[in-house]
């Protein structure tokens, strides 16, 4: 028996299962591993920049005021930047982009060049080899991964209470903090299908935690996950048609954060609807890889995933077995 709870201090329901596998599902017995890649052709999911300065190349609304007022020829270089909890509460923070700044114009930037040398500071007195190797470059961010054109940004964690992770469309003049996963090459499909109640069903069962929050990876949750197998155009279409849907109902409230938008208390009833349009549409795409028109719980639907995983992985290349340690012949 499977025991499902609608709440932490709400009644079990029981449900007679013919194999609870390790995720808690009847399902195939499946561990996902972890992966560089995804096994279905889609865009690669990657890590967000990673500044490793101490602090230095960032600025809130007043510091930033501050240095432009100090040092205006800077403003070319002060970007707005998303960490997490920036893109889902809608919350200003900016930083030092320097990464094409030439060497003049940055040491005619007095302020600029202070923070510079701070950063020059923290990374030398770091323990770590590879940190203090990045001192001899101090004007830029440790780990550079930003996107050239519009990438989609998926939060790496973000509240239980929520039916859906955030994500959205950022243009690449807004840098991605490591706290979060981008898809640079990522359409209104792919968007379409990450905010699809089908793809919260395996991130709630297959994603790690912090506390009981969503710890959403791109090696567990989005390299593993089985995307629809061949979706006609039409269904494409109908699926990227939704999506935009859903893009433009948030937009209708220009004021409230994506937190605002996702709490189950305050989501506007417009955007709920588009949500709705959008799981019909991906759940049609789903059929003909032999998904249900409707579907009893999200157990139900992860439970069809795994099926459908299982028949992709096993048409997949076995993995290279290592060799151990040779021995003599005797």
């Amino acid at each position: 028996m499977i025991y499902e709870y609608d709440a932490v201090d709400s009644e079990p329901h029981a449900t007679l299962a013919a194999n609870i596998n390790p995720y808690l599902v009847d399902g195939p017995d499946v561990a996902l591993p972890s992966r560089r890649t995804s096994i279905c052709a889609v865009p690669p999911i990657v890590f967000g920049s990673m500044a490793n300065d101490g602090g230095h190349l960032f600025l809130d609304e007043t510091e930033r005021e501050e240095l432009l007022r100090d040092c205006p020829a800077a403003a070319k270089w002060v970007r707005p930047f998303l960490g997490a909890d920036e893109f889902i509460n809608n919350l200003p923070r900016w930083c030092l982009w320097l990464k094409d700044c030439p060497p003049a114009e940055l040491r005619a930037m007095p302020a600029v060049m202070a923070r510079v040398e701070k950063v020059k500071a923290h990374r030398a007195a770091s323990s770590r080899a590879a940190t203090q190797a990045l001192a001899a470059t101090p004007m830029l961010f440790g780990e550079i991964r930003q996107p050239e054109s519009e990438y989609l940004l998926v939060p790496r964690h973000s509240s239980e209470r929520r039916d859906i992770i955030p994500i959205g469309f950022l243009s690449p003049d807004v840098i991605v903090g490591d706290a979060n996963l981008c898809i640079p090459d990522a359409t209104r499909f792919h968007f379409g299908l990450m905010t699809s109640r089908m793809h919260m069903a395996w991130v709630k069962y297959v994603c790690g935690r912090i506390k009981s929050d969503y710890r959403y990876t791109n090696s567990i949750v989005y390299n593993n996950y089985p995307w629809p197998e061949s979706p006609t155009e039409a269904q494409r279409q109908a699926i990227e048609i939704a999506a935009q849907a859903v893009l433009d109902a948030r937009a209708q409230f220009p004021g409230s954060s994506l937190a605002d938008l996702y709490d189950p208390l305050t989501m506007p009833p417009v955007l709920l609807k588009a949500h709705q349009k959008l799981d019909a549409a991906v759940d049609k795409a789903y059929e003909a890889s032999g998904g249900k028109k409707t579907y009893k719980s999200d157990a139900e639907r992860v439970a069809f995933l795994f099926e459908l995983y299982r028949k992709y992985t096993s048409l997949l290349p076995a993995a290279a077995v290592k060799g151990g340690r040779k021995r003599k012949a005797t």
